[in-house]
């Protein structure tokens, strides 16, 4: 299983994209929510309109969800005709048809392919190929699910946004990587998490490798520099913080 780190960027950051992964199976390639820059650096990272088999959206914030209308045109003009399927809410499910409408008036009468919406909801799992995902809800300012992906061999869990709660925690035991929102080192921000309860928690469950991703731009600025000794200086548990493009591999 390979992860492409597209970006790692939170909303307003100038100088990181929005943070979207792909997961890269053995039959099977998810896109991991689909912000307005996120989804140019998939364009960076292939030409191929088919490459994408799935599009899992966490939830409604645009740094999360506002690209989808760009990727489909794309993805119309460059005459793809295999399905797409997108798991989300049933809430980001109506999001999607109104702003691909709103972007591009009359789109969804052109696709030559069909788009194929799959509800996700909390503590209830989907098989898609030959991937297992399941799903759990964080506490943040808007409904957001992570998400638990498994092969059958490894297993990678994907936050969104939202503060870490008993719930996800089960979500993400045992995972071989898992990529977090890691909004500041320990200052209290409504809706998001700190690194430094991040990293006990992934400890306690047995996580191989923590992914920091989503930093507060001003945090990267100002702080980041200062606690890297602390935040990678870790004998228990992997920690990385990917770069936008950057990729890992699990065997």
């Amino acid at each position: 299983m390979k992860i492409v780190f597209l970006g790692v960027g939170e909303a307003f950051d100038e100088n990181y994209p929005n943070n979207a992964h792909l997961i890269i199976s053995d039959q099977t390639t998810i896109l991991l929510d689909c912000g307005d820059s996120a989804v140019r650096q998939l364009w960076k990272y292939t030409s191929d309109h088919n490459l994408i088999d799935c599009l899992f959206i966490t939830h409604r914030h645009s740094d999360h969800l506002f690209g989808i209308p760009a990727l489909l045109g794309r993805m119309l003009e460059e005459k793809r005709t295999k399905d797409l399927t997108i798991i989300c809410s049933e809430k980001i499910k109506e999001d999607i048809e109104r702003i691909s409408e709103h972007a591009y008036q009359g789109l969804k009468s052109n696709f030559g392919f069909n788009i194929n919406f799959i509800i996700a909801e909390e503590e209830k799992s989907i098989q898609f190929n030959e991937l297992t995902l399941s799903f759990a809800l964080s506490n943040h300012t808007s409904h957001n699910l992570a998400v638990k992906i498994n092969n059958g061999k490894n297993i990678v869990c994907y936050s969104g946004d939202g503060i870490i709660n008993e719930q996800s925690w089960d979500l993400y035991q045992d995972a071989n990587l898992l990529i977090h929102e890691a909004y500041t080192y320990d200052k209290e921000i409504r809706g998001h998490v700190k690194i430094k309860d991040l990293i006990t928690a992934a400890e306690k469950y047995n996580v191989k490798c923590l992914a920091l991703t989503h930093f507060k731009r001003d945090f990267i600025k100002n702080e980041l520099e200062k606690y890297l000794p602390v935040i990678l200086k870790n004998d228990n548990l992997q920690i990385i913080i990917p770069k936008p493009m950057d990729e890992y591999e699990i065997n």
